[in-house]
């Protein structure tokens, strides 16, 4: 059984997201919650609360224990992108691109396999 979560429109660049979240990929949730709560990053507090959203729909929603949850795909997509301009010389102005990410975790019973 599958289980999402899915936090839309994080003001953050996906790019420095997804370095971790491809490492939390086919961990036990115990093993991906703690290797995201001892990182540093903006992106860890973004993803573990996605992560803790996904338990708690497992738990609530499926019945299922937490102890034998694995994640099964962790992705963030692009989202929309927010156009600023900062001023420059002589009356122009360079654009600035303000991304946001769409963070998704699915977790499974099944221990995945590895490639």
């Amino acid at each position: 059984m599958e289980i999402k979560a899915t936090s839309k429109y994080v003001r953050m660049t996906p790019t420095k997201a997804r370095d971790l979240t491809r490492a939390i990929q086919g961990k036990s949730v115990g093993e991906a919650l703690q290797a995201v709560e001892l990182n540093k990053r903006k992106a860890a507090v973004c993803i573990a609360k996605t992560l803790k959203s996904a338990i708690a729909n497992a738990e609530n929603n499926a019945n299922a224990s937490a102890e034998n949850l694995y994640v099964a795909k962790a992705v963030v997509d692009n989202g929309p992108t927010i156009p600023r301009y900062w001023p420059r010389a002589r009356g122009s102005a360079s654009p600035i691109r303000k991304k946001m990410g769409h963070i998704s975790i699915v977790l499974t019973d099944e221990k995945p396999s590895k490639k």
